[in-house]
């Protein structure tokens, strides 16, 4: 059974850091995309940073300069790097994994950040 497993969330204050992990596990499968996604309250799930097994990555706007996704492909792990945090990142941040042909969603990580 394939699992996502987050760590890394919790409260800062604005301009400070946080780095969340996540792990594949359960699976002898190639991952190929990893990467986060982050809704917040009453809002849709959007896109944070994507990575490709090959280190290839894509952000959204409004992270860039600020955020760094990287991969851990022996261990089949991402990282988000985020510095500067703004109030407004604050949402639940959720692992995304393409491995094999299917998509899979960790359970999700509360980050906030106070103003």
């Amino acid at each position: 059974q394939v699992q996502l497993v987050e760590s890394g969330g919790g409260l800062v204050q604005a301009g400070g850091s946080l780095r969340l992990s996540c792990a594949a596990s359960g699976t002898r499968l190639n991952t190929y995309v990893m990467g986060w996604y982050r809704q917040a309250p009453e809002k849709q799930r959007d896109l944070v940073a994507t990575i490709t097994r090959g280190g290839a990555t894509n952000y959204a706007n409004s992270v860039k300069g600020r955020f760094t996704i990287s991969r851990d492909n022996a261990k089949d792990t991402v990282y988000l790097q985020m510095n500067s945090l703004k109030p407004e990142d604050t949402a639940v941040y959720y692992c995304y994994a393409v491995i094999g042909i299917r998509d899979y969603w960790g359970q999700g990580t509360q980050v906030t950040v106070s103003s």
